[in-house]
């Protein structure tokens, strides 16, 4: 609880630029996880993104990182196993590139530095939600034992700890994208 209160104020510089007319909101889909994709069953490409009924204004920042905490995590989202819980770099690359691909043209320069801040910014908030459910007697999320939303907190921690230590791989990468 200590580690993740250390991080409140941090995780709360997309609300602050917002507030200062720095950060804009634009139509997002707000729940960008990977099991809202569809993928073509032979070439692995997405279709289309479903369960547009998140599709709201937001932060462009929530639906990168939203994808980054779900699809560039190398283990499961309740892994009980840390060592199997980091950020894959390869899978941050090929979605950031896809991404920036069109949306260089539109986002501020400000947008795309913070694009990084937006993987740690959703793990965080899902770190805190299952930590919360779980103090709370599990009654938002389903879990299949006692300790599960325990678990995912642990999982989603080491998840973002993952994503603090290759920040600066990330913003590097962002930085070769913009020059192409």
């Amino acid at each position: 609880i200590e580690e993740i209160e250390k991080r409140a104020e941090a995780m709360c510089i997309q609300e602050r630029l917002y507030r200062e007319g720095k950060l804009q909101k634009r139509t997002n889909h707000c729940d960008t996880k990977v099991n809202n994709m569809m993928f073509d069953a032979d070439t692995d490409k997405v279709l289309c993104v479903i369960d547009l009924d998140t599709v709201m204004p937001g932060f462009v920042l929530s639906d990168i990182g939203d994808f980054i905490r779900t699809g560039a995590n190398t283990g499961a989202e309740d892994d009980e196993n840390l060592d199997n819980v980091n950020v894959n770099m390869d899978i941050f690359k090929a979605y950031t590139r896809g991404y920036m691909e069109t949306a260089k043209a539109f986002l501020s320069p400000l947008e795309i530095s913070l694009l990084p801040y937006g993987g740690r910014l959703l793990t965080y908030m899902q770190t805190v939600r299952f930590l919360t459910d779980y103090i709370n007697g599990d009654t938002y999320y389903k879990i299949k034992y006692p300790e599960h939303n325990l678990v995912r907190t642990k999982a989603q921690f080491k998840l973002l700890q993952s994503a603090e230590a290759a920040i600066p791989k990330m913003k590097a990468y962002i930085k070769e994208c913009l020059s192409k």
